[in-house]
């Protein structure tokens, strides 16, 4: 899978992408992170990629130009990596916007674009980006959460280590995501490791009785409560599933 990421401060994602669990990746060939900078398409001979809106108003916006130019030749690297491969010509490239107006990143739609062969972020600054670019390129809207960055580049990162660990081979252990908070609408269990007793407190006996279809069972219950306690709203809606309401 490949993610490419336009960004005013690609030695940013390169650093976050060169460590853990992405950097082994990237360097297995499993997954490739690009960083593209958007200043280099810009026609400004000072370099620009930002100007004042039209309308008043405080700060600068981030130019279409320099971001559609970015855009475009990214498209191109990757029909020409397809006609290379001898792939099918790509349909249009899922496109995401970071931004704090968009619906809240969530796993389901890690999963939904995990299935993508290539994904293209862009990274707003300043005031944000001229809406005729964001019309003509994207086809998602993300957000992290209800407040303000100063940048994308922190939220792209974040949506692309939530994607690329569902890519197989990234993490290794390929069932390791499927116990996960989330991917059966509840939160994780409690997990323990040793020693046995660690300042008084112990690992519960039933992790310890290898009886391991009372060890699932009381795994699942310890989501249910976590869930109820901790994210009402994702219990309520699990309970409603599962036809058992919430009383």
């Amino acid at each position: 899978m490949n993610f490419h990421i336009m960004t005013l401060f690609p030695e940013l994602i390169d650093n976050a992408a060169s460590t853990s669990i992405l950097g082994r990746a990237i360097q297995s060939g499993i997954i490739s992170v690009n960083a593209v900078d958007i200043r280099t398409y810009t026609e400004n001979k000072h370099g620009r990629v930002d100007d004042y809106t039209y309308g008043g108003g405080a700060g600068m916006l981030m130019q279409a130009q320099p971001i559609y130019d970015c855009h475009q030749a990214i498209l191109a690297d990757i029909d020409a990596r397809k006609a290379k491969d001898g792939s099918p010509k790509r349909d249009r490239i899922r496109t995401v916007y970071m931004t704090p107006q968009a619906p809240v990143f969530s796993q389901d739609k890690a999963e939904e674009l995990a299935n993508e062969e290539d994904v293209i972020f862009l990274c707003g600054h300043y005031e944000g980006v001229d809406e005729r670019v964001l019309e003509e390129i994207v086809t998602d809207y993300i957000s992290i959460g209800d407040y303000v960055l100063t940048g994308g580049e922190l939220p792209a990162l974040v949506c692309v280590d939530a994607i690329a660990r569902l890519v197989p081979g990234v993490l290794g252990n390929e069932v390791s995501h499927e116990t996960e908070s989330f991917d059966d609408g509840l939160l994780e269990y409690p997990q323990y490791s040793r020693p046995e007793v660690w300042r008084g407190k112990e690992v519960p006996k039933i992790l310890l009785s290898g009886h391991h279809a009372n060890v699932e069972k009381w795994r699942h219950e310890q989501s249910l409560i976590r869930t109820k306690e901790r994210r009402p709203d994702l219990y309520e809606a699990y309970m409603m599933r599962n036809g058992q309401g919430t009383n």
